[in-house]
Parts: C-alpha cells; sequence; structure tokens
C-alpha cells in the first residue's frame, strides 16, 4: 500500500514537473514585443535645401549731387513715391575761395582781351573803308583788297570770340559762386531731381548737411535712395555643403518671419562662383527674384529665409522612413507586411525620393498592407508608436 502511494506520487510530482518545463518553453518561444502596424499613406514629398537672407530691391538708385555744398531744403520723406524729374532737394552752394578768385581773375583776362580785340576791329575798319574806297577808284588791286578784307573780317571775329570768353567766364563765376547761373532753367545744379520713378527707401542727410559731388576722388554723398518696390529679390547664402545639389532656374519657396502664413514664390536667377568664408565655413551668394508681390507689401531689408526645391512627388504612396529596413548583406530596402495576428513577411521595396521623414514607395507595397513598426521597446508600445 505505501509503495503504491510512493508511486502515485512520484508520477504526479514528475507529471507536474514536465507540465512546468512545457509551459516555461513556450512562453519563452514568444517574440516579447507586441508589434504595432502601420498603412502607407498619399503624401507630396518635396526635397529641399534652405539658404538664409534677406528681401532687397531688385534695382536701388542712390541720388547723389553734382556739385558740392550745403543741403538748404529737402522735399521728400522716406515711403513716398517720386517720378523721375521731381525735385527732392535744393543745395546752397559754398563756394571755393581759390575757386572763386581764380575764375573772377579769368574774367578780367577776358575782359582785357574783349577791349583789346575791340581797338584792333577799329583799326581794321579804318583801314578797310580807306582801302575799299581806293579800290573803287581803281587805284590798287583786287587782290591787295582781297588780302585787307579778310584781315577784317578775322579781326572781327576775334572780337566775337573774346565777347563768347567772357560770357563763359561770367557764367562759370556764377556757377562756382550760386551753383547756377542765367539760362540754365531746370538743369541748374542746385536742385537735385530724382532721376527714376519709385519709393524712397531712405534718406540719409537732413537740412544742414554739407555733401560732396561725386568725382574720380570721392563717390559723392548720397542724398536719397530710390527703387521699385515691385521688384524684389532674395539675397541669400547657401552652405558649400549644399552648392553642388544647386542650379540656376530652381524653384523657391519664400517665407518672410515679419509676415506670417504667406509663401511667396521665386526662382533661383544667381548662384556666386566664389564663396566667401564665414565662421568657419565656406558660403556661397545666391539671389531670386521674386515673381507676383503686388498685393503684399514687402519692405526692403526683412530677413527671410528660402526654401530651394530640388525635386518634389505630388500625391504619391510613401510610408515613414523608420518602417524601413535594410538587408545585412545586400543592403537592399525591405518591409515587414503583417499577414495574421503578430505574424509578418518580408517585402522587398522600391523607394523614391525622401524628405527624411517620408519615403515615396514605387514597388512592394500597396495601400491596403500593414507594415510592422519594427524599431519599438519592450513594454512600451505607446513611446514606438510615437
Amino acid at each position: 500500500m505505501k509503495r503504491t502511494k510512493t508511486v502515485i506520487l512520484l508520477v504526479v510530482i514528475v507529471a507536474v514537473f514536465v507540465t512546468a518545463l512545457v509551459y516555461l518553453w513556450k512562453k519563452n518561444s514568444e517574440d516579447p514585443i507586441k508589434y504595432t502596424t502601420e498603412t502607407p499613406t498619399e503624401q507630396t514629398i518635396v526635397v529641399k535645401t534652405v539658404a538664409t537672407g534677406s528681401i532687397v530691391p531688385k534695382e536701388e538708385v542712390l541720388i547723389k549731387p553734382n556739385i558740392s555744398g550745403v543741403i538748404e531744403e529737402i522735399y521728400i520723406e522716406a515711403g513716398e513715391y517720386v517720378n523721375s524729374g521731381d525735385l527732392i532737394a535744393k543745395i546752397r552752394v559754398i563756394p571755393n575761395v581759390s575757386s572763386l578768385t581764380s575764375a573772377k581773375n579769368n574774367i578780367a583776362t577776358n575782359q582785357t582781351a574783349l577791349q583789346t580785340a575791340k581797338i584792333n576791329l577799329e583799326t581794321q575798319q579804318a583801314t578797310y573803308d580807306r582801302q575799299k574806297a581806293l579800290f573803287e577808284k581803281g587805284v590798287i588791286s583786287a587782290n591787295e583788297f582781297e588780302g585787307i578784307k579778310n584781315t577784317y573780317l578775322q579781326t572781327k571775329q576775334s572780337v566775337e570770340q573774346a565777347q563768347i570768353n567772357v560770357n563763359s567766364a561770367r557764367q562759370n563765376y556764377d556757377i562756382i559762386k550760386t551753383g547756377t547761373t542765367s539760362g540754365m532753367g531746370n538743369i541748374a545744379q542746385t536742385q537735385i531731381r530724382a532721376t527714376v520713378s519709385g519709393m524712397v527707401l531712405d534718406v540719409p542727410v537732413k537740412e544742414g548737411n554739407q555733401v560732396i559731388e561725386a568725382n574720380n576722388f570721392n563717390e559723392g554723398t548720397s542724398i536719397a535712395s530710390l527703387a521699385d518696390v515691385k521688384k524684389m529679390i532674395f539675397e541669400g547664402k547657401v552652405d558649400e555643403s549644399e552648392i553642388g545639389k544647386i542650379k540656376e532656374g530652381l524653384p523657391l519657396e519664400i517665407t518672410i518671419g515679419a509676415i506670417e502664413d504667406t509663401k511667396f514664390d521665386a526662382v533661383l536667377d544667381y548662384i556666386a562662383p566664389k564663396g566667401v568664408a564665414e565662421n568657419g565655413a565656406i558660403q556661397f551668394p545666391i539671389k531670386g527674384s521674386l515673381k507676383s508681390i503686388d498685393s503684399t507689401f514687402i519692405r526692403a531689408g526683412l530677413s527671410a529665409n528660402a526654401s530651394i526645391i530640388l525635386d518634389k512627388a505630388e500625391k504619391v504612396l510613401a510610408i515613414k522612413e523608420a518602417l524601413v529596413q535594410y538587408d545585412e548583406k545586400t543592403k537592399k530596402p525591405y518591409v515587414e507586411v503583417e499577414t495574421g495576428d503578430q505574424q509578418f513577411e518580408r517585402r522587398d521595396v522600391e523607394l523614391g525620393i525622401s524628405d527624411g521623414i517620408f519615403v515615396e514607395i514605387k514597388k512592394g507595397v500597396s495601400k491596403s498592407d500593414k507594415i510592422k513598426v519594427w524599431n519599438q521597446v519592450q513594454g512600451t508600445p505607446e513611446f514606438a508608436e510615437n
């Protein structure tokens, strides 16, 4: 009896032990991670690089005086529109003493020459009248009279030239002294006029400021800057690591910090052939013309970012790039597609363009396939889904 009980007890113990081993083996054979899935979606994928810069006028014209002096009056303010030829400022000339003295002496010299020429003309006039009477009486020959006549006419021309020189010297004296003279009208140098039509961007001078004319040794003082604010461009810089990816003619999307929720279309017009060193990196200046901005006033100098669109695929089948795996040997991409409850099969895929978040799927999966989110952490599926 005791032997039978012992055998039964041993059988029960062995059965329990085997059952426990089978349970543990099945438990260990299960995947500890509960995988979630995602389905492909339709996306518009844009591959782009970003350049920082600012918005500036395409053409900015600096208005400078053609004579030195002091600003007497200013007729414009920044923000106003002006037309070509409009008066924008008036200058009061402060003459140079040395130039004024020289001009005054030049008047005196030319007046002396005029008086001398007039005296010569009187002498030649008397000689001409006398010889003419003798010629008419036949006392002198025609050749002799012709020589006297030519001398008289040359003397008369000398008087006329001397008078022109005196008038010119007086005009030069007036210009040096006052900046203008009689007969100059609207071209008086003391009146500064707009050379183009556009908006006044800046008036860097005030009444009473001294200004200098442009010459070979000085670029001159700017009285105002004008520009057509309907023709604006983006000026920025691109890092050398991105310069090989861009070319003229690529589309740009311009975003301006001061104008929210608005994008402006532009075209890349210019890429500098030479880079500049900034903060240890080589930057290449670029320019892009904004297309239509008639409905929006953009102030010159606003900071902006330009997204240079390198490639674009509209409404294509795409998945998150994090779902793609790569074969260790062939390095070819693939995904794992759900075939049953927590059962997946490998599918090789052909990828298109990627923006770093989504990647285009050309072949391998359909819109209804459920793709395994493979890089999850056990016990935290919520973290993996995020």
